[in-house]
């Protein structure tokens, strides 16, 4: 099981939005790398997902609960459809993160504009929810 960070504006789609409906079909992934990532994802996977404007943090988790597909065969237009797991009681915030060397290299910090990235293992292991 792989481990992704998904990216949301709070204001347009928040993780209370995802826990209110339960699931959700998360596309609109329109950067080629972000694409590339999105279509890796499967069934199964755990999802951190991280509030982007004024918060800058990861505030909860999902779960894949299909595999990436493109919409009507379209590679330019991938889904997944994900479940929500959890609400950490804490925020972990990018300003954290930038200040702990464990996630010194990660994606997160260094394309702050991907919207979809993968994990590292080592990362994945110190975010506790």
């Amino acid at each position: 099981m792989s481990t992704w960070l998904l990216k949301t504006e709070p204001s347009s789609y928040s993780l209370a939005d995802l826990k209110s409906d339960g699931q959700t079909l998360w596309d609109g992934v329109s950067n080629a790398l972000a694409l590339k990532n999105l279509r890796c994802i499967k069934k199964g996977d755990l999802l951190l997902i991280y509030h982007t404007g004024g918060e800058k943090a990861i505030v909860g988790s999902a779960v894949a609960k299909s595999d990436a597909v493109a919409r009507n065969g379209d590679t330019k237009d991938v889904v997944v459809e994900i479940q929500y797991d959890t609400t950490f009681p804490g925020s972990l915030t990018l300003a954290h993160m930038k200040a702990d060397p464990v996630f010194e290299g990660w994606d997160l910090l260094r394309l702050p504009r991907l919207s979809v990235m993968p994990v590292p293992a080592r990362i994945a292991a110190v975010i506790k929810h």
